[in-house]
């Protein structure tokens, strides 16, 4: 029996666009199995990164991908050597402006940078946002709506 494919990748996936669906269907075509790490807002705070959406239905998100295999929380930078190694990971991926920042990572696995979707991003949406003066609305108002 062939060992199958697996792929990891991480990402906070914040206000959840097409860039993020584009690289994630990308990240699949390269094996069998998907795995994505997705940042949780303590480790966001770490990084000075405020999010709109919290983490748990960040998670809830992508977990329903079809595409996706399996979700795991990202708390800290150093835990990537770790879960590729755990996870028995064959190809680690992540968007080609992080090219370089991982290349460590290719004596544990192959390496590899995709490139983004242009014209949309995270803080693209949120400078939007701001710029047309969107309603400040809570997550509780928000979620009263539905």
């Amino acid at each position: 029996m062939k060992k199958q494919t697996v792929v990891i990748t991480y990402g906070t996936f914040d206000l959840f666009h097409i860039g993020h669906l584009n690289i994630l269907k990308r990240a699949k075509r390269l094996g069998d199995r998907l795995i994505v790490g997705i940042s949780t807002d303590s480790f966001n705070l770490k990084k000075n990164k405020k999010t709109v959406i919290p983490y748990h239905d960040r998670a809830e998100i992508i977990r329903h991908l079809q595409f996706v295999d399996q979700v795991i929380p990202e708390s800290c930078w150093e835990q990537k050597r770790k879960n590729i190694i755990q996870h028995n990971v064959d190809i680690f991926v992540m968007g080609h402006d992080w090219e370089g920042k991982f290349d460590d990572l290719s004596s544990l696995c192959q390496v590899q940078y995709l490139p983004r979707t242009k014209g949309i991003s995270t803080t693209k949406i949120k400078t939007y946002l701001k710029q047309h003066k969107a309603p400040k609305t809570s997550s509780v108002e928000l979620a009263s709506n539905y």
